[in-house]
C-alpha cells in the first residue's frame, strides 16, 4: 500500500512535491492506515551518469535523494524510486542496462525502499523472450544489496508474466497496459483481465492490475467505489495515484474505509475470483483468514440492477450472517442467497461469516 506519482502528476514530480505528499499521506491518516511506501515514477533521473558510471537524479527537480529519501523516512514512512532495464525509461532518463548492480547499490545507498522497473526501451536492447533474464538481473542486484526492496516488474502482462515474475525477484508484476481514469478502461482491467491469474498470487508474490485512480476525476462515486472495491477483491496492491494534498471528502473516505482495506490486506492472500456472471452483473468472491468470505455484488450496466449472490455459488450451505463492509452494518443472517440493490457501475460489498 501506498502512493505514485504518475497518475497525477505525470513528468512534473519533484522534490518539493514528493515532500507535501508525505506531509499529507501522515495528516490525512492514510498513512495510519497503511499507505506507507512513496513512490518517485518516471522523471526523477538525469540523463546521463557521473564519470564513475552512477546514475544522477536531474539536479533541477531531486537536489538530494537521499535526503530526500531520510526525510521520508523521518515521517514512518518508505520511499520509492524507478528505472528500467533498457538503456532509457519511457521519459528519456537514464535506463539501468548494464548498470544493474551499480545502480541497485545505489538505491540502497540513497535508502530506497522499492523499485518499480519499466520494460519501455528495453525492446531495443533485448527479445521478448529474454524478459525473464532481463528482470533477474536487477532483481538478483537489488539482493546483493542486503537491504529490503520491493521489486515491482512493469512490462505489461507481457509473456506470461505472472508465470515467471516470481522467479525473477519480483514481489509484484504488472499485469495489463497502464490504467487510465475511466470506467471502461478500469472495468476491462479489473473485471476481465485479471481472470485466471489468482492461482500466481500470495503472500510475497502479488498481480498487479496497476495503480489506483481513486480522485483524479475521471470516475464518478459509484465507480470509484467499484474500483476499490475490485482492487481489494483481487488482493491487489493499493497504491493511490491522486493528488493527496487535496482530497476531496469522498475520496478520503473510499481510501481510507478500514473495512474494504482489510479484504484486501487479508493476510492469507487470497487472490478474489468470480464466482457467477449474468450479463453485466457479477458476483466475486474472496476466502478470508478468519473462514468468513468476501463477496462483491458488482453491477456493470448503465441502470441500477438488483444482483444476487447464491450459497450454490459460493460454495455455502444453511444461514450465515452477512455484513455490508461500506455501510459499516450487519445485515443479519441470510439462507440460500443474498440480493442487493446496486447502483449502475456499483457495488454491495459484504463479508459472510464461516
Amino acid at each position: 500500500m501506498g502512493w505514485n506519482s504518475w497518475n497525477f502528476f505525470r513528468d512534473t514530480i519533484d522534490d518539493a512535491i514528493v515532500r507535501q505528499v508525505a506531509q499529507s499521506l501522515v495528516s490525512s491518516g492514510l498513512a495510519a492506515k497503511g499507505y506507507v511506501y512513496l513512490n518517485i515514477d518516471d522523471s526523477w533521473a538525469a540523463t546521463v551518469r557521473d564519470a564513475a558510471g552512477n546514475i544522477q537524479s536531474d539536479p533541477s527537480r531531486f537536489p538530494d535523494m537521499a535526503g530526500l529519501a531520510a526525510y521520508v523516512h523521518s515521517l514512518g514512512l518508505k520511499i520509492g524510486i524507478y528505472s528500467s532495464p533498457g538503456p532509457a525509461t519511457c521519459a528519456g532518463r537514464m535506463g539501468s542496462y548494464q548498470h544493474e548492480a551499480q545502480d541497485a547499490q545505489t538505491f540502497a545507498a540513497w535508502g530506497i525502499d522499492y523499485l518499480k522497473y519499466d520494460w519501455c526501451s528495453a525492446t531495443h536492447v533485448y527479445k521478448p523472450s529474454e524478459q525473464p533474464a532481463a528482470y533477474k538481473l536487477m532483481g538478483d542486484a537489488l539482493a546483493a544489496t542486503g537491504r529490503p526492496i520491493v521489486y515491482s516488474i512493469c512490462q505489461y502482462g507481457a509473456n506470461g508474466v505472472w508465470t515467471w515474475a516470481a522467479s525473477s525477484g519480483g514481489n509484484l508484476w504488472r499485469t495489463t497496459h497502464d490504467i487510465k481514469d475511466n470506467w471502461t478502461v478500469m472495468s476491462t482491467i479489473g473485471f476481465d483481465q485479471q481472470l485466471g491469474l489468482a492461482p500466481f498470487a500470495g503472500p510475497g508474490h502479488w498481480n498487479d492490475p496497476d495503480m489506483l485512480e481513486v480522485g483524479n476525476g475521471g470516475m464518478t462515486f459509484d465507480e470509484s467505489k467499484t474500483h476499490f472495491s475490485l482492487w481489494a477483491m483481487l488482493a491487489a496492491p493499493l497504491v493511490a495515484g491522486n493528488d493527496i494534498r487535496n482530497m476531496n471528502s469522498h475520496t478520503l473516505e473510499i481510501l481510507s474505509d478500514s473495512e474494504v482495506i482489510a479484504v484486501d490486506q487479508d493476510k492469507l492472500g487470497n487472490e478474489g475470483t468470480r464466482a457467477a456472471v449474468n450479463g453485466l452483473l457479477e458476483v466475486w468472491q474472496k476466502p478470508l483468514a478468519n473462514g468468513a468470505l468476501a463477496v462483491g455484488l458488482f453491477n456493470r450496466g448503465a441502470t441500477p440492477a438488483t444482483v444476487t449472490a447464491t450459497w450454490q455459488d459460493l460454495g455455502l450451505a444453511g444461514s450465515h450472517a452477512v455484513r455490508d463492509l461500506w455501510a459499516h452494518v450487519n445485515l443479519g443472517d441470510f439462507s440460500n442467497e443474498y440480493s442487493a440493490s446496486v447502483p449502475e457501475h456499483g457495488v454491495v460489498l459484504v463479508k459472510i461469516a464461516h
